[in-house]
């Protein structure tokens, strides 16, 4: 702890260039002050400081000391925070933008409420690409891959998309066999909130044959209404594998060209950059990366929890 203290005193005269505002600081004398800056002179050999009536001034070597006592000062800071914050409930309001993904997350969310009655949830859904920092949010929950370097992320987990039509509908229009049949189909599609762009159905093609241009019979931008339209028999819709698996189970849709489609997406969950996320954040993302996808085990990128 003296040694401690040697580092304390010195990083302060050297940033105030005065015994006694250092002094001062640290609620002790300036001749307290001088004493502790000698002895740690004395014990590593060398002059730390220029004395002058007028001022106290870093030397060289100083001026190296002071690079590195001011990271040690900072890890034990940064120790001693992660301690603390480790031993504190997690409490208070956690502002969350997640995706229009309301059939994978609601259970979920409800469940960790339930766990953890001390943190108050508040939750935007959108599509739209938020800005985590400017827009103040604690988490963001996105697919693609991570590129803002502000902040740290977790791997969720990934899924595959597809293409489902009811049995009614691939009754009475009949069942595509290759990509060029959808070009006979009621088509339900996905337009993207921040481009305005749709969403490309990926279907495997040789190099030599063309997009296909697939025919439009309705536009939004949400999950459920295309579930909903092509449980009611209206088209052939292209949607993630989570939010059709329990029709598909139950035969209320079925896939359409299985082996043509070949997109596979990933949820990342983002947050601002810190070595020691705080107990509300670090609860919340264990929490979904253990239930959103079961047995799937998410993986850092940017900055371990």
């Amino acid at each position: 702890m003296d040694s401690l203290n040697g580092f304390v005193v010195f990083v302060q005269v050297a940033e105030n260039r005065s015994f006694v505002a250092a002094g001062r600081m640290l609620g002790v004398s300036a001749s307290a002050i001088g004493k502790s800056v000698a002895r740690l002179e004395e014990k590593l050999g060398v002059r730390l400081f220029h004395r002058s009536t007028r001022s106290v001034t870093p030397t060289a070597e100083g001026m190296l000391f002071l690079e590195r006592s001011r990271r040690i000062l900072a890890e034990i800071e940064a120790a001693q925070l992660e301690l603390s914050q480790a031993s504190v409930a997690p409490r208070g309001r956690l502002r969350v933008s997640l995706p229009l993904v309301s059939s994978l997350v609601h259970p979920v969310l409800g469940d960790f409420m339930r766990e953890y009655p001390a943190i108050e949830l508040d939750l935007d859904f959108s599509d739209r690409l938020v800005d985590v920092i400017e827009e103040g949010f604690d988490v963001v929950v996105r697919t693609g891959a991570p590129t803002d370097s502000r902040l740290s992320a977790r791997k969720l987990g990934s899924f595959r998309s597809l293409l489902v039509a009811s049995p009614d509908y691939l009754a009475a229009r009949g069942t595509p066999k290759v990509p060029t049949d959808l070009l006979q189909h009621s088509c339900l599609h996905y337009r993207f909130p921040n481009s305005g762009k749709l969403e490309t159905w990926a279907l495997r093609r040789t190099a030599e044959e063309p997009e296909l241009s697939l025919p439009i019979s309705m536009i939004c931008n949400t999950i459920e209404t295309r579930l909903c339209f092509a449980l009611r028999g209206l088209g052939i819709a292209y949607l993630p594998e989570f939010s059709v698996r329990q029709a598909l189970t139950e035969g209320q849709l079925w896939t359409v060209l299985p082996e043509h489609t070949e997109r596979n997406g990933e949820f990342h969950l983002l947050w601002p950059s810190s070595k020691h996320p705080s107990p509300k954040v670090r609860v919340f993302v264990d929490f979904l990366c253990a239930r959103v996808f079961p047995g799937r085990k998410g993986t850092d990128l940017f900055s371990l929890i």
